[in-house]
């Protein structure tokens, strides 16, 4: 109840930004939907739906993470002077948070259920209806209990993962001013390791990776391997970013490359990890482009396949925006100490473009180089 009640007297903004995860978590909740009717409509390819949930996983994860991000940001659930006298801790608000996540998500499975309900034509009265009954096979009955459980994965996964990332932890010093963030080694040997397992699955051959639609993504493995990268480049993201930081700072930096290179120190671990996965996400991207037949994204890959490539590609750069957002609410106070003490705004803006021209220099030529070794595979 007191979830709703902040919710109402929340700034526009942030409402659209809970509604953004409402949407990405209807698109999960219908690929979901998808794979139990795939399952339902052929008992004898069991393997194949198997393969196909766990492709939902992607999009779920994707999902998650944006929802994380949104909690993050979210004012109504940062400490603020007085809260704690009325019983509303860091405990507290982490439990609101974690509320309000799963209230989002969960509105987001229900659209998609109706919606689901709608194409396969039980739900009349409405356009389009039973518009996909061949699709989501309309002439058999879905459980309820296995699309209740698969609605609820979402919403519990975000609400989980929201608790424990905004749950209250000791003071600790900053990772910006004591070192390079961990992470780099594993990082680059989960980066070597998925290289290496899709070649190999690539050369070796095997039966093709079924996914939600008409795209065989080559043997399981190359999959396999991709999600290897994604992971590596993944925990490498913070210690790249930390990396772009020092390299702005040499050569005599002056007053502007100076501070553009502290806040991507500082910021490293907060920007870096969703910066990884971008760069993830856009190596694999560019990797399947090299396979498609140019007759359009639909016939290539089928409709269920391209929401679900829609779903990761826009959760997470929604994710990379919302982490950009949060880093500049953190610097508040610095930005208007600077100001306060006759920074030219102009500086303020330089220094911006700056650490974007530094992470590009980093992540472009590295998501360049992914995507042509994970390419290799998907051609032979």
């Amino acid at each position: 109840m007191l979830a709703l009640r902040l919710t109402r007297g929340t700034h526009p903004l942030v409402l659209l930004r809970r509604l953004l995860v409402a949407a990405a978590a209807a698109g999960v909740g219908f690929l979901l939907l998808s794979t139990l009717g795939y399952a339902v409509g052929h008992p004898a390819h069991s393997a194949a739906s198997s393969l196909r949930l766990l492709w939902c996983l992607v999009p779920l994860a994707a999902t998650v993470q944006f929802a994380v991000a949104v909690a993050r940001t979210d004012p109504s659930t940062r400490p603020r002077p007085g809260l704690s006298a009325v019983g509303l801790g860091p405990a507290r608000l982490t439990a609101l948070a974690a509320a309000s996540t799963a209230v989002a998500c969960t509105l987001g499975s229900t659209v998609a259920l109706l919606f689901y309900l709608h194409l396969r034509g039980d739900i009349t009265g409405l356009p389009f209806d039973g518009a996909a009954a061949d699709l989501l096979a309309a002439d058999r009955p879905i459980p309820l209990a296995a699309a209740l459980t698969l609605l609820a994965a979402l919403p519990v996964a975000a609400a989980t993962a929201a608790g424990l990332a905004l749950r209250p932890r000791p003071a600790r010093p900053d990772a910006g001013t004591s070192g390079v963030p961990g992470g780099l080694p594993w990082g680059v040997a989960l980066l070597a390791t998925g290289l290496a397992v899709e070649t190999y699955a690539g050369r070796s051959g095997g039966s093709p990776a079924a996914l939600p639609g008409r795209f065989d993504a080559g043997p399981l493995g190359v999959l396999v391997g991709w999600t290897l990268t994604a992971a590596g480049l993944a925990l490498a993201g913070p210690a790249l970013t930390y990396v772009a930081g020092r390299l702005l700072q040499t050569l005599r930096p002056g007053a502007t490359r100076l501070l553009a290179g502290r806040v991507l120190m500082s910021e490293a671990g907060r920007i870096g990890r969703p910066l990884g996965i971008v760069c993830a996400v856009a190596s694999g991207a560019v990797a399947v482009a090299t396979v498609g037949t140019g007759d359009g994204l639909a016939d290539d890959f089928g409709p269920l396949t391209v929401l679900g490539a829609t779903l990761v590609v826009a959760c997470t750069l929604a994710t990379l925006l919302t982490a950009a957002l949060e880093s500049k609410q953190c610097r508040t106070h610095t930005t208007q100490a600077l100001l306060r003490l006759g920074a030219p705004p102009t500086v303020l803006r330089t220094s911006a473009l700056l650490r974007t021209a530094a992470l590009l220099a980093v992540f472009a030529p590295l998501t360049w180089a992914v995507a042509t070794l994970a390419a290799a595979p998907l051609r032979g």
